[in-house]
C-alpha cells in the first residue's frame, strides 16, 4: 500500500510520517498492495475552534474509495481516531465482499434454487424438497 502524507498549515515531520505508517499498518495488511492511502493533516486557523488539529484519510481501493475525518486538540490523537475509523470501514467492506463472493459461489455450486426441479422430478420450494405427487407437509398434518 502506498502512503502519502500531506500537510496544510502544518509541517509534516519524519516523526509524523512514522506515526501514520505505524497506525495504518493494520489496514495495510488487509488491503491490496495496489491500494493508495492519502492522509492529510491540517491545523484550523480559527482560534474559536477547540479541535483545531484535523486529520483526513482517503483510501483508494479497487472499485471503492473509503474516507474518514477526525478533529481533536492534538494531531497524533486525530490520526489515531482516523485510523480506527478507516479500519472499521475496511473490515465492513471486506465482510460485504466476502458475503457476496460466498453467495455467488453458492448460487453456481449446483444447489437447487427455489421453484426449480431436481433431476428426480422433485420441486424445491425455499429449501424444501417436495416429491412430485405427494401433498405438502402442511396439508398432511392438517388432514
Amino acid at each position: 500500500m502506498r502512503v502519502d502524507v500531506k500537510g496544510r498549515n502544518l509541517p509534516v515531520s519524519e516523526e509524523l510520517r512514522e506515526h501514520v505508517n505505524r497506525r495504518f499498518r493494520k489496514i495495510e495488511r488487509q488491503v491490496s498492495e495496489l491500494a493508495e492511502l492519502e492522509v492529510e493533516v491540517r491545523e484550523e486557523c480559527n482560534p474559536a475552534i477547540a479541535d483545531s488539529e484535523v486529520a483526513e484519510a482517503t483510501l483508494h481501493l479497487k472499485g471503492v474509495t473509503l474516507r474518514a475525518r477526525a478533529a481533536s486538540p492534538d494531531i497524533m490523537h486525530s490520526i489515531n481516531l482516523v485510523s480506527d475509523e478507516l479500519a472499521r470501514q475496511v473490515k465492513r467492506h471486506r465482510e460485504k465482499r466476502r458475503g457476496r463472493r460466498e453467495a455467488r459461489a453458492a448460487a453456481t455450486s449446483g444447489a437447487p434454487r427455489a421453484g426449480s426441479e431436481t433431476p428426480d422430478g422433485d420441486v424445491v420450494l425455499e429449501g424444501e424438497v417436495i416429491v412430485a405427487g405427494e401433498p405438502p407437509p402442511e396439508a398432511s398434518s392438517a388432514a
